[in-house]
């Protein structure tokens, strides 16, 4: 939809106003659809005929304002049947879309490629700037997928794809690091599934299992070398770009629906075990052994997760990531929407959280 509003209305329009304009143009950004994650029910609120134009600098102070302006005036109605007028945001934020006989209230947003990259990423994202491994551990996931993910349709100059290809996997130092850090968040609550159940809390032991869960789901699609989306879609990803994710996912869902602490026990190792030799098949560290064992002398049974994450860290060459406690990457210790959906907070907590250490 959005590339036949490109194709049919948008590129004729700036061919005709604007021959000499270069831009690029894509579906980009926040949205089920750009993740490919939409379904029915995601066209009930900011979903239709969209559109990023990405202009030089120069062009956006210059032509911006006209080109939208224009737009409104001379865009179709609708495409595919969709509207293209989008009416005022409701008391949740979105647009749903209505009909006008007037201008159109479109949804093609005209900026520059780094302007774009600080609105998504937050901090200094001039496009031709490589990024430093602390501002890589400032970006979510999801925000990373929304730049790296969805359609160019055109692309005048190739910035916007020579970035998207910079932005789509992580440094090996920097993967390996977080590889690490998600090792060891899995480490620091292995026993817990045991030892809440032990005194009795049953519902603790079930809460911890389900924590587990999602840091293996993550755990793979970093091993997968995919981003994680947030968790409206952490399952959908999970199955789709994890190799073999079916046999794995009735492993955690058994875990989930475990009754009993032992098989919630022991479902979760198997998980771990089989996530340990997915990380040996890798070959990112000499082998580490992948079976479960005790707790120390406590009848608990883990894989010892810390070990894996010993493992990268020593692999990494980079001594200032070396360095750096396994903390992670900002959605590795923080799960806060707000905070995560403003760049300025995410790129200031690590700053603070990380850049002092």
């Amino acid at each position: 939809m959005s590339r036949r509003l490109f194709e049919e209305s948008v590129r004729p329009i700036l061919s005709d106003v604007y021959p000499d304009l270069i831009y690029s143009a894509a579906r980009l950004g926040p949205g089920s659809e750009v993740l490919g994650f939409d379904s029915a029910r995601s066209a009930d609120h900011d979903w239709g005929p969209q559109l990023l134009l990405l202009l030089e600098p120069d062009d956006v102070a210059e032509y911006g304002a006209g080109i939208g302006a224009v737009l409104s005036e001379r865009l179709p109605k609708q495409v595919a049947g969709w509207s293209t007028h989008f009416g005022e945001p409701g008391a949740d934020g979105t647009a749903v879309m209505t009909h006008t006989d007037g201008p159109v209230r479109h949804r093609v947003e005209v900026t520059d490629v780094s302007s774009w990259l600080i609105d998504r990423l937050g901090g200094d994202r001039a496009a031709d700037r490589e990024l430093t491994a602390l501002e890589w551990l400032g970006i979510p996931q999801q925000r990373l997928s929304e730049v790296t993910v969805g359609a160019v349709f055109h692309d005048g100059r190739g910035v916007l794809g020579r970035v998207r290809r910079r932005l789509a996997w992580y440094p090996d130092p920097v993967w390996r690091y977080l590889l690490a850090c998600q090792w060891m968040k899995l480490a620091q609550e292995e026993p817990f599934v045991g030892r809440a159940a032990e005194v009795g809390d049953e519902l603790g032991s079930m809460v911890v299992a389900s924590r587990q869960v999602r840091e293996v789901m993550r755990l793979a699609l970093l091993q997968s070398r995919r981003y994680a989306p947030y968790s409206k879609w952490l399952g959908t990803a999970f199955n789709r770009y994890v190799t073999d994710s079916s046999k794995l996912g009735e492993t955690l869902v058994a875990a989930v629906r475990a009754g009993e602490y032992r098989d919630r026990e022991s479902f979760l190792c198997d998980a771990y075990e089989e996530l340990a030799r997915r990380h040996n098949a890798l070959e990112l560290t000499a082998p580490v052994d992948p079976v479960r064992r005790h707790y120390y002398e406590r009848p608990f049974a883990v894989l010892g997760a810390d070990r894996f994450a010993s493992a990268l860290r020593d692999s990494i060459d980079d001594e200032v990531l070396r360095g750096l406690p396994l903390i992670g990457g900002i959605d590795q210790w923080i799960d806060n929407t707000d905070a995560l959906t403003r760049p300025e907070v995410t790129v200031a907590l690590t700053e603070t959280m990380i850049g002092t250490v």
